[in-house]
């Protein structure tokens, strides 16, 4: 997302800076939504028969559409919630200090690199649920969010194994031009 917002040499030079953060913070909702939604959506679908064996609610469901489902809820609770917190977060705060942390986001490289895979895995998850249900009736705005929103989750841990597991967390660097130097 970084690369669809202008980005200048100092902060105070900023535009766009209360765009920038809020959809970075709503995005980030969005994520964890979807991350959280589906360890809870699993819970209920494994634990509710045990605890209430004898209702419709031990009624088994299928695992993959109780997660996208879940998913999706998730995704919607997040963005809910970060849409409420992100301005009582700054109130009061001077337009100096959005721009701050507007080119601090896209400053930094490892918030750039993960918002770029988080995109790219978004973008798969929404073209993997057209691909898998193409044709197919009964799909629910939840279980369309919740394939955004597992994309997007398994673009953030393609991230993690990518940069951190492969790479080690480290960057390649810019190796000095050294010809011509003497000692």
């Amino acid at each position: 997302m970084s690369q669809f917002w202008p980005h200048t040499p100092y902060a105070e030079d900023q535009p766009h800076s209360t765009a920038i953060l809020t959809t970075h913070v709503l995005y980030r909702g969005f994520q964890t939504g979807a991350i959280v939604g589906p360890v809870v959506g699993a819970a209920r679908s494994y634990a509710l028969p045990f605890i209430f064996p004898k209702t419709s609610l031990a009624a088994p469901t299928p695992l993959l559409p109780t997660l996208l489902r879940a998913a999706g809820t998730g995704g919607v609770w997040g963005v809910g919630a970060l849409a409420v917190t992100l301005p009582v977060r700054m109130w009061g705060r001077e337009d100096i200090e959005w721009r701050d942390r507007a080119w601090r986001l896209l400053e930094n490289r490892g918030q750039v690199e993960v918002d770029d895979w988080g995109l790219v895995g978004t973008a798969l998850g929404g073209l993997g649920l057209l691909v898998g249900r193409a044709g197919a009736r009964g799909l629910s705005w939840r279980m369309a969010v919740g394939g955004l929103g597992m994309g997007s989750s398994a673009g953030v841990v393609g991230y993690m194994v990518w940069r951190h597991g492969i790479n080690g967390g480290k960057w390649e660097e810019a190796v000095p031009d050294i010809e011509g130097v003497t000692t």
